[in-house]
């Protein structure tokens, strides 16, 4: 069996995709900071067939997602696709007030974080010539928000490397894509408020991955 593990998994977006991955073979590996979430998540996939395993880390530190996916490895065997979409806060700084101590939160989960993540599973997908990563970002890591101006510099960070990397290994196998979501996630918003079903969402996801070619896919309304 293929695996598919999503770093950041929750109840929206990450079990989504946990599902359309799922539904189509693969076993799946949560990720994510709090054990009793993941329990309720491996649950829920595994009442409609799909094998899953919590793995509890915090992405924003290192070594914690780095064993994480190790223990993972261990359960499932090598890691086929990299889902990378952990939740980074939004804390509300302008450019101007933008410092070292606010920036260290965004760094630390969304690029040191996905770095970790890479390097845990990367050297075994070169091996082997095959392999999906895909990295989730927001609207802002292209066009950023003046008032997310510590997050926007993560996000855009992460998408710079995401596209590296995919214009670096597309030639041994292994395809890497940045997808940036600029509208709300939910099945209903406040009037105006674009938004889509995460269900939809995660079937871009299997498109990726199967179809191969997009260094990144921009969802918005």
């Amino acid at each position: 069996m293929p695996t598919i593990a999503i770093v950041g998994a929750g109840p929206g977006l990450g079990l989504s995709i946990a599902k359309v991955f799922g539904g189509h073979g693969f076993d799946v590996a949560l990720i994510s900071r709090s054990k009793d979430k993941l329990d309720v998540l491996v649950a829920e996939l595994n009442a409609v067939g799909i094998t899953a395993e919590g793995f509890p880390a915090d992405a924003a530190d290192a070594a914690q997602v780095t064993a994480a996916l190790q223990h993972a490895i261990t359960r499932f065997g090598r890691i086929d696709v990299l889902e990378y979409s952990p939740h980074a806060g939004l804390t509300m700084t302008a450019p101007k007030d933008v410092t070292l101590e606010s920036l260290r939160q965004p760094i630390d989960s969304l690029l040191y974080g996905a770095v970790a993540a890479v390097q845990a599973v990367l050297p075994a997908m070169i091996v082997a010539g095959s392999g999906t990563v895909l990295f989730t970002t927001g609207g802002g890591a292209i066009n950023p928000y003046p008032m997310l101006a510590d997050v926007n510099i993560a996000q855009a960070g992460q998408r710079n490397w995401a596209i590296n990397l995919h214009n670096t290994l597309a030639d041994q196998g292994v395809y890497v894509a940045s997808v940036a979501i600029d509208l709300m996630i939910g099945t209903q918003a406040p009037d105006g408020v674009p938004y889509r079903a995460p269900d939809e969402i995660a079937l871009d996801y299997w498109t990726l991955h199967t179809t191969r070619t997009q260094a990144e896919h921009f969802i918005g309304a």
